[in-house]
């Protein structure tokens, strides 16, 4: 395993990897959510990123949690425990981001 040294702490390269990426992927993702997904939001713009940036740090906890429990304790293969784990956490995402991060106002009809 190739670890990379930063100076002051030394990470294995695919942790690296994530952390080079997640700025890009989390931003881009915020983006496409809230113009192209979920447009009908009414809700301030900081206050859906700061959900979202909620919603993706709860996926990347269930991500470790489901494989480390997969893989560890029910001893399943690693590629079919991510793919397990992948449904698991995009239905939570949508769920997430359609019901919390960019939900919208409540249509309350009234009978007459």
């Amino acid at each position: 395993m190739q670890i990379v040294d930063l100076g002051f702490i030394a990470i294995s390269a695919y942790i690296a990897a994530f952390l080079m990426v997640f700025p890009i992927t989390f931003f881009t993702g915020f983006i496409l959510a809230k113009y192209v997904t979920f447009n009908a939001s009414e809700l301030k713009g900081r206050i859906q990123l700061f959900r979202y940036g909620l919603t993706v740090f709860g996926a990347i906890i269930l991500n470790y949690v489901f494989l480390k429990i997969f893989v560890e304790y029910f001893g399943w293969y690693a590629t079919f425990s991510k793919g397990v784990t992948t449904v698991i956490v995009v239905i939570y995402s949508y769920i997430s981001q359609r019901y919390f991060s960019f939900k919208t106002a409540q249509l309350v009809v009234t009978e007459k």
